[in-house]
C-alpha cells in the first residue's frame, strides 16, 4: 500500500507543481514582487547620452515668472523664438510636455501660432479613457480602453504642430515601466508624445523611424537609461534670460516640461525606487529607449506558463529521486537557469515573469526534503482543527506556531477594539414562529456575524443569547485593526439588511442588527479556573462597547469618540450626541458610522 501511495505521490507532486506554476504565471498574484525582481534583472542603464536636453520649468522659473497657470502663451512663443533664432544652434526637435488646450487671449494665441509655425515642434495631448460597450464584427463587448475624447491644442495651433498623447502607463504596483507608443482613435493612428518626438527626430535626419514590436495595443516595456536628474537639464528661466549658450541645443531633442514638486507631474519608476521622476524625464527615457532599441514585449502568458510548468515539474520529479544535498544543489540550478534565461531573452526583446518558477521550486523543495516533518505538522493541525469550533482562528493560529503557548490562567493589558452585536426584533419574531424556525434564523444570523468578524481578522469572543462579542487585536497584534473592526461592523450591518429582507419575504417580519464599537485598553487573556477557562477581554472598554450596542437601533453602528478620532480620516460618521451610558460617570460622545471614505 505504501508503494502504491509513493507512486501516486511521484505523479501527483510534479503535476501539482506544473499546475501551480501555470496558474501563478497566468493570474500573477505576486505582481509587485515579480516586477521588483524583473526590474533588477532586466535593468540596462547605460547613460542618457547627449541627444536630449531638458528645459526644466523648475522652482527658479516659477519664482521668476509666477504660477504656471497664469503664464501668457507669449512666454512659450518667446522660448521657441530664442531656440530657433539661429539656424546653427536650433534644436532638431522642440517638444513641449504641456497641454495648450482651449483658447486664451487672442493676441497671445496668435503669437504662439506664429512662433510655432514652420518649426519642428511637438506638443502634448491627453487621451481620456472611459470604458464603454462597443460593437465589433457583430459582437458586443466592454472595452476598458475606449477613448472618450482627446484633449488637443487649440484649433489654430493644432494645424501647425505635431502632437502626441502624454498619458503615463502606470503598472499595478504604481510604477511606470511600460509605454504605449500608439493607439487608434477615430479611425486614425495616434502616436504617444515620446513616439512622436522619436518620429520627428528621425525625420530631421532624413531617416525613417524604426519602431519596436508592440503588443496589440501598441504597448512595450522599456528600459530606463538614467535615474532622476541624470539627463542634461537647464532652467527655463536661464534660457529666457539669455544666460545659457544656445549651442547646447544644436541638433538635439529639446524637451520642455515640469520639474518642480508643486506641478504634480512625477511618477514612481524602477530607475530609482527612493525618488520619483518627473514626467518629462520619463518621456526622455522612453525616447532614449526607442533610439537604442531598449524595449521588449512580455512573452505570451500561455506559452510561458506551459514551458515553465514543464521545467518545474521535471525538477520536482527528478529531485524526489535525489539524495538531500544533490537535490538542494539542483534547486540552486533552477534559480540560476530561471534568472539567466530571463536575462538573455530580455536582450532579445522578450521578458518573462521570473518569481513564480522560483516560488514553486522553493516550495516543492521544502515538501520533498521534509515530507516526514510535514506529515507531523499536518497531524498536529488535524488535532488543532478539532478545537476550531471552540477557539477563534487567531488562537488556533497562535497554538499552531507556538508549541509553548500557556493554557494556564494569565492576562495582559493591551489596546483592543471591542464589538458587540445584537439582533433587533428577534424577541417579537420568536413569539410567533416555530422553535425550529427561530433556531434556523438565529443560526443564520450568528453565522453571518462570525464570517464577517473572521474575514476582518477579529476574534469571536462569545455568543450571549442572540448577541455576540468580538475582539480585534487579540491575542496577537494585528495591522490596521481599528479600521478592520469598523469594516466588519459595516459588513455585519449589510448582512443584517439582506437577512431582514429575506425574513420579511418569508415570514412577513424583519430584523436588524444593532452594533456598538469602542477602542481602548482592556485586560485580555485566559480567565476562569483550572477546570474551565475562556480567552476573553474585560474592563471599562468592553462595558462601554456593550452600552453603545444597547443604544444602537436596527441597522445602526455606534462608535465611541476614541475610536472615531483614530479612524475619522478613513470612515464617514455623524456625531449623534453626548450620551449618558450606564456605569459611566461622564457623558460619552457617540458617532454613527455611515460608510467608508
Amino acid at each position: 500500500m505504501k508503494k502504491i501511495t509513493a507512486k501516486i505521490t511521484d505523479c501527483l507532486l510534479p503535476l501539482a507543481a506544473a499546475v501551480l506554476t501555470a496558474l501563478l504565471i497566468l493570474t500573477e498574484p505576486f505582481y509587485a514582487l515579480d516586477a521588483m525582481l524583473c526590474d533588477m534583472v532586466y535593468s540596462k542603464m547605460n547613460g542618457t547620452g547627449d541627444e536630449i536636453v531638458i528645459i526644466a520649468i523648475d522652482e527658479e522659473t516659477l519664482e521668476e515668472y509666477g504660477s504656471i497657470s497664469e503664464w501668457p502663451r507669449t512666454l512659450y512663443a518667446e522660448l521657441a523664438d530664442r531656440l530657433f533664432s539661429d539656424e546653427e544652434s536650433e534644436p532638431a526637435v522642440l517638444a513641449f510636455d504641456l497641454l495648450f488646450t482651449g483658447e486664451s487671449v487672442p493676441e497671445n494665441d496668435e503669437a504662439l501660432f506664429n512662433s510655432f509655425s514652420g518649426r519642428n515642434i511637438v506638443t502634448a495631448t491627453n487621451l481620456v479613457y472611459r470604458g464603454a460597450m462597443v460593437y465589433s464584427d457583430g459582437a458586443q463587448y466592454y472595452d476598458a480602453w475606449n477613448i472618450s475624447i482627446e484633449e488637443r491644442p487649440f484649433e489654430q495651433l493644432d494645424r501647425v504642430v505635431h502632437t502626441g498623447f502624454a498619458n503615463a502607463m502606470i503598472s499595478r504596483d504604481g510604477f511606470v515601466r511600460s509605454a504605449q507608443l500608439w493607439t487608434e482613435y477615430l479611425g486614425e493612428t495616434r502616436y504617444s508624445f515620446a513616439a512622436q518626438i522619436f518620429r520627428q527626430y528621425a525625420a530631421s535626419k532624413g531617416e525613417e523611424p524604426v519602431f519596436p514590436e508592440t503588443n496589440s495595443r501598441g504597448q512595450v516595456l522599456f528600459n530606463y537609461s538614467g535615474k532622476p536628474g541624470e539627463f542634461q537639464r537647464v532652467s527655463m528661466r536661464d534660457v529666457l534670460l539669455g544666460s545659457i549658450d544656445k549651442g547646447i541645443f544644436a541638433g538635439r531633442i529639446v524637451m520642455v516640461g515640469a520639474y518642480a514638486p508643486g506641478l504634480r507631474d512625477s511618477f514612481h519608476t524602477p530607475a530609482d525606487r527612493d525618488r520619483d521622476m518627473y514626467g518629462v524625464e520619463v518621456n526622455a527615457n522612453i525616447v532614449r529607449a526607442l533610439m537604442l532599441g531598449k524595449t521588449a514585449c512580455k512573452a505570451s502568458a500561455a506559452v510561458h506558463a506551459v514551458t515553465a510548468a514543464l521545467i518545474v515539474s521535471i525538477y520536482v520529479f527528478a529531485a524526489r529521486r535525489m539524495k538531500m544535498y544533490p537535490a538542494a544543489l539542483s534547486v540552486i540550478w533552477v534559480f540560476l537557469a530561471d534568472i539567466g534565461t530571463g536575462f538573455v531573452l530580455s536582450r532579445c526583446g522578450v521578458t518573462l515573469s521570473l518569481i513564480y518558477p522560483l516560488i514553486v521550486a522553493a516550495a516543492f523543495s521544502i515538501v520533498i526534503f521534509f515530507e516526514k516533518y510535514v506529515a507531523e505538522v499536518l497531524s498536529k493541525k488535524r488535532v488543532l482543527r478539532g478545537f476550531g469550533k471552540y477557539l477563534s482562528p487567531q488562537v488556533i493560529k497562535k497554538l499552531s506556531k507556538d508549541e509553548e503557548y500557556d493554557f494556564t490562567l494569565g492576562v495582559e493589558r493591551r489596546d483592543v477594539c471591542i464589538m458587540f452585536v445584537d439582533i433587533r426584533g428577534f424577541t417579537s419574531m420568536s413569539e410567533v414562529l416555530e422553535p425550529e424556525e427561530v433556531a434556523e434564523i438565529l443560526n443564520e444570523y450568528l453565522s453571518e456575524v462570525t464570517s464577517c468578524v473572521f474575514r476582518h481578522s477579529g476574534m469571536l469572543d462569545k455568543f450571549i443569547g442572540d448577541a455576540a462579542m468580538a475582539v480585534f487585536n487579540a491575542p496577537t497584534d494585528l495591522d490596521d485593526y481599528l479600521y478592520e473592526a469598523v469594516c466588519a461592523g459595516i459588513d455585519i450591518k449589510n448582512c443584517g439588511e439582506a437577512l431582514g429582507k429575506r425574513l420579511l419575504k418569508k415570514h412577513g417580519r424583519t430584523v436588524g442588527f444593532g452594533i456598538g464599537l469602542n477602542w481602548g485598553e482592556a485586560v485580555v487573556g485566559n480567565i476562569g479556573c483550572d477546570i474551565r477557562m475562556d480567552y476573553t477581554a474585560i474592563g471599562d472598554t468592553v462595558n462601554t462597547a456593550a452600552r453603545l450596542e444597547a443604544k444602537a437601533g436596527a441597522g445602526e453602528i455606534l462608535i465611541s469618540e476614541a475610536l472615531y478620532q483614530k479612524t475619522k480620516d478613513r470612515i464617514n460618521a455623524d456625531f449623534v450626541e453626548e450620551m449618558t451610558l450606564k456605569g459611566k460617570a461622564a457623558p460619552v460622545k457617540v458617532y454613527r458610522v455611515t460608510g467608508l471614505k
